[in-house]
């Protein structure tokens, strides 16, 4: 054997232990329980911790590029409003994370997101135009 591939076998094995040992101490933000509830559904049954965490660590960073590129998405949206209406957008700089942004995105991860023709993507979406003073 090649003892350059023995050290960094060995490092790899260090920093791999060292990594496990330190998500003992680490709070994710996706409780275990609910990770150990989806994992079961899915068939996996798992008495360590530490695995039970480092799919919680996973899926909050999957989760987390998902919304930044949503958040791209958004922003491209809306910078490309037609200029009559970047004065009234200018007031409102408010952004609003839209289905079609979530699904775009999600899309760029192979996940195909539909939602039904009926689903309200605009929050007025179903209100009353405008309240009656009796």
């Amino acid at each position: 054997m090649n003892p350059q591939t023995s050290d960094g076998r060995h490092d790899d094995d260090a920093a791999l232990s060292e990594f496990l040992a330190s998500l003992m101490d680490y709070t994710p933000t996706i409780p275990d329980e609910l990770v150990e509830h989806y994992l079961a559904k899915s068939g996996f049954q798992c008495p360590d911790v530490r695995l039970i965490r480092l799919v919680a660590v996973a899926t909050q960073k999957f989760i987390s590029e998902v919304a930044t590129d949503a958040l791209q998405h958004c922003k491209a949206r809306q910078s490309s409003v037609v200029k009559d209406k970047r004065d009234k957008l200018q007031k409102d700089k408010r952004l609003v994370l839209t289905m079609e942004d979530l699904s775009r995105a999600l899309k760029e991860y192979g996940v195909n997101l539909k939602h039904q023709e009926y689903f309200a993507d605009n929050p007025s979406t179903g209100m009353d135009p405008a309240p009656r003073d009796e």
